[in-house]
C-alpha cells in the first residue's frame, strides 16, 4: 500500500511539473523539475512541498456552466454525507487555526443540513472549548436568497460605511433566535420603498412585531421631507404628532420665578399649575382647578 502511494506522490508531482498551467517556483536555484513531492508531516498526512515554493495556477477559459466551469482550478469535492471539503491555516506547531469549509450535512445526523459554506477561527486558548475550531461566518447554498450568519462574532465598520441598499424597503431587523437556525423578528429599523420628487418619500420607520413575528404597525415614523415625527402615527403633519389621547411628563418642576432660565416652548408643571415659557427666560402659568 505504501508502495502504491509514493508511485502516486511521484506520478502527481512529475505531472504538475509537465503541465504548462501549473507552475512550480521556489529561489534562484530552483525549478519546478527539481521540486518533488514528499509526506506531510501535519495530522492526517497528505502531500507536501518543499518549503517556501509556490504554486501558479493560471487559466484562459470562462466560468461558464455548460462548458463545465473550466476556470475551477481548484475543485473540493465531498463523497460522503458528512464529509467536509476544507482548507486550512495551521500555525508552526502544526495545530489548525483557521479553516474554510463547504458541507452539506451536520456531524450529527439529528441536526438541520447545514447547506453552506463558513469561515471557522480558534476559540479562545484559555476557554472552555480551548482551540477549537468555531464557524463565525457562514454563507448558505442551494437558496435564492442567502440568510448569511455570524456566530460569536462581532461585527465592527472601522473608517467605513454600513450601507444597505435597496429597491423595496431598507431594514435593519432585531429578532429572537431559535432552533436551526430559525429566527422571528422584534424589531425593524426600516427606510420605506415610498420615495417620491421634493424629498419625500422613504420615511424611517420603527416597526413592532408580534411574537408570531408578524408586523403591527410602524410605533415611531419621521418624514424625510419635513422631517417631523410621529408617534402611532406614519404621516406626522407637525415636528411632533402623536396619535394617542394622552402624553405624560413624569416629573414636576416649579420655575424660580417668572424670569426663571428657560426656551421658547418648555412646559413644566406642578400640583397647582402649568407653566408654559413664551420667551427667553419667560414664564407664564395657568392655575389648575378640580372639577
Amino acid at each position: 500500500m505504501k508502495l502504491v502511494k509514493w508511485i502516486s506522490l511521484t506520478l502527481l508531482a512529475a505531472s504538475l511539473s509537465i503541465l504548462g498551467g501549473c507552475q512550480l517556483f521556489g529561489g534562484p536555484q530552483s525549478s519546478s523539475a527539481s521540486s518533488s513531492f514528499t509526506e506531510s508531516s501535519l495530522p492526517g498526512g497528505g502531500l507536501a512541498l518543499p518549503e517556501n515554493e509556490r504554486i501558479h495556477l493560471s487559466t484562459n477559459k470562462q466560468w461558464i456552466a455548460a462548458d463545465g466551469h473550466l476556470s475551477d482550478l481548484i475543485r473540493l469535492q465531498w463523497t460522503a454525507a458528512q464529509a467536509k471539503p476544507a482548507i486550512a491555516w495551521a500555525d508552526e506547531k502544526g495545530v489548525d487555526k483557521t479553516a474554510i469549509i463547504s458541507h452539506d450535512k451536520a456531524n450529527n445526523p439529528e441536526q438541520h443540513d447545514h447547506k453552506h459554506i463558513s469561515i471557522e477561527t480558534t476559540m479562545s486558548p484559555t476557554g472552555e472549548h480551548k482551540d477549537e475550531l468555531f464557524t463565525r461566518f457562514e454563507i448558505p447554498y442551494d437558496t435564492d436568497v442567502a440568510d448569511i450568519r455570524t456566530h460569536s462574532s462581532n461585527f465592527n465598520v472601522m473608517d467605513g460605511i454600513l450601507r444597505v441598499a435597496s429597491k423595496g424597503d431598507k431594514d435593519i431587523q432585531f429578532a429572537k433566535n431559535e432552533t436551526n437556525n430559525v429566527t422571528t423578528p422584534l424589531w425593524s429599523l426600516r427606510a420605506n420603498s415610498g420615495e417620491q420628487d421634493g424629498n419625500a418619500g422613504a420615511d424611517f420607520n420603527i416597526i413592532r412585531y408580534d411574537d408570531q413575528g408578524k408586523a403591527m404597525d410602524s410605533a415611531v415614523t419621521i418624514s424625510r421631507q419635513k422631517g417631523n415625527v410621529g408617534i402611532g402615527t406614519t404621516q406626522p403633519e407637525s415636528k411632533l404628532d402623536v396619535n394617542g389621547d394622552r402624553i405624560r411628563i413624569r416629573q414636576s418642576s416649579t420655575p424660580d420665578s417668572a424670569h426663571a432660565s428657560g426656551n421658547v416652548g418648555d412646559i413644566v408643571w406642578d400640583d397647582n399649575y402649568i407653566y408654559i415659557c413664551v420667551a427667553k427666560d419667560t414664564w407664564k402659568r395657568t392655575e389648575l382647578k378640580s372639577w
